[in-house]
This record gives structure tokens, sequence and C-alpha cells, in this order.
């Protein structure tokens, strides 16, 4: 337990800022699996929920989130994937 004021108030911000990531990191990861799974039953909507998914994960780099070499890396596996599935 924080023996000071402050202390007591950074708990209470990092929970907050730790429930906002948690949930931003689960939208994340519900998009990235929606996505997969539409390019794998060759969806007619997959571009869409591929480009809303890319969208998400950029937001959630560029807010410190998930790091940009993780963003990167996801995007490419689900471009390749996409790609694949369009020829």
């Amino acid at each position: 337990m924080p023996n000071r004021k402050s202390a007591e108030k950074e708990l209470r911000k990092t929970a907050t800022r730790t429930a906002f990531n948690r949930k931003v990191k689960d939208t994340v990861k519900s998009l990235v699996k929606k996505s997969v799974k539409a390019i794998d039953a060759k969806d007619a909507t997959a571009k869409e929920t591929v480009a809303k998914t890319l969208k998400a994960l950029d937001k959630a780099a560029q807010k410190g989130i998930i790091k940009k070499n993780t963003r990167n890396r996801r995007k490419s596996r689900i471009a390749k994937k996409l790609n694949a599935s369009l020829k």
C-alpha cells in the first residue's frame, strides 16, 4: 500500500491506464482474429475488416500500447494473408 498521498494518486492513475490499455489490446486482438477468419472464409467483407484492423493497430502503436515493430509484424502478416487469398 502507498504511504504518501501522491503515491495513492499514482496507484489510481495506473489502474485507470491499465484498464484502458487492456481494453484497446483486447479490441485489437479480436479484430485480428476477425480479419484472419474473414480471409480464410474468403468473405466479401475481408478487405473492410482488414482495413479496420490495420487502423486499430496503427492507433494502438501511436498511443504506445503496443510496440511499433509488433504493429509492423502483425500488419505484414495480415496483408500477406489477404494478398494470397485474393490470387
